[in-house]
């Protein structure tokens, strides 16, 4: 080799050659806030939502909601000042390239880059969907993805740390003045949990009688009632219409679509949506302690009622029949699976 003429010049190896052209193009799939290097195609909400099914469900919900420890995809709008944020992709992130690329270079888990354009176009469509950010006959291609704008595109800063601070951490250290010795001079240790103070300890004596008084009132006897109310209270109640167990239990099946959002049954508490104890009947907006979006409680004090016919028509397209209302299923697509979750409600008075 020490009388090769052709080795290559000093510093290179004479290996390879120059990436062409449509190799880099190829291996650069880089999207821009943007839009610089969208590839040609377009995705509706409703193939989304499908395409979605597939591929995303298993890990993020059928509603984008999350499963287990997989990431939340939608929701957690006006938490990002609070302790623990929502942090999704209608939440948190700034751009929706943000959302396309990633999709398109890394999904589904396992078997990246294995859709096409069109579907990645769809699956961020019904992402976008998923959190109200556009309405249900929306159509994702190049020519409409700077229409949509993201809540939180303002909430993040140029990063100039290398400029602003890393200066102020960079100097050579003064070496003036020093101490000649450091010596430890006192040691910390750790005592047994905080003491009650005197007046803890005074407080809780005092209020121990009146704890046991609220005790012993609570086992006393209420007045005896007359003999003949229990019997005047059932003849007032209504009879209640039989439910098909077969169908509760199906309905049961069903709401497993519905448990992200919403509980039922007894120790139901308020989630994402409102707990659905007793809605078959009830005024729309108007479950306790929940927040209800500003439409829904309008429908309510419009004298809308959760009966079968609107529950149904609501539960076949919430989006659409109610528009501007907070809930981010889809739609249930079966007739059997709306008349199996009505009964599943019914039996939940």
């Amino acid at each position: 080799m020490a009388g090769d003429d052709t080795a290559a010049p000093m510093g290179k190896f004479g290996l390879g050659r120059p990436a062409l052209p449509e190799e880099v193009a190829a291996w650069n799939i880089d999207i821009l806030p943007d839009g610089t290097g969208l590839p040609e195609g377009e995705g509706d909400v409703w193939t989304g939502e499908e395409v979605f099914a597939d591929n995303c469900a298993v890990c993020h919900g059928d509603f984008a909601e999350g499963v287990d420890n997989w990431p939340k995809l939608a929701g957690g709008m006006d938490t990002l000042d609070h302790e623990d944020p929502l942090k999704t992709v209608g939440s948190y992130w700034p751009y929706l390239s943000t959302a396309f690329d990633y999709v398109r270079r890394s999904m589904p888990f396992g078997a990246a880059q294995t859709m096409s354009d069109d579907d990645v176009y769809a699956i961020v469509a019904y992402m976008l969907y998923s959190n109200d950010l556009v309405d249900d006959d929306f159509v994702l291609s190049k020519e409409t993805f700077l229409d949509v704008e993201m809540p939180n595109a303002g909430g993040f800063i140029i990063d100039d740390r290398a400029e602003t601070e890393l200066p102020l951490f960079s100097q050579e250290p003064c070496m003036e003045n020093c101490k000649e010795t450091v010596e430890i001079t006192k040691h910390v240790l750790f005592k047994d949990p905080i003491p009650v103070e005197e007046g803890d300890e005074e407080a809780a004596a005092e209020e121990a009688p009146a704890a046991e008084a609220t005790e012993v009132a609570a086992a006393a006897p209420a007045d005896a009632a007359p003999a003949e109310a229990p019997a005047a209270a059932e003849e007032a109640a209504p009879a209640e219409e039989a439910v098909d167990p077969e169908l509760v239990a199906a309905g049961e099946k069903v709401f497993k679509k519905c448990k992200a959002c919403h509980q039922v049954g007894e120790g139901a508490k308020n989630k994402v949506g409102p707990i659905l104890n007793g809605v078959i009947g009830r005024s729309a907006g108007t479950g306790a302690d929940f927040k209800y979006s500003k439409v829904m409680v309008e429908a309510g004090s419009g004298g809308m009622v959760w009966d079968e016919e609107t529950l149904a028509a609501y539960l076949e397209a919430p989006k659409k029949f109610l528009k501007g209302n907070k809930m981010a299923f889809a739609g249930l697509k079966k007739e059997a699976d709306t008349a199996a979750i009505i009964a599943f409600l019914k039996a939940h008075p």
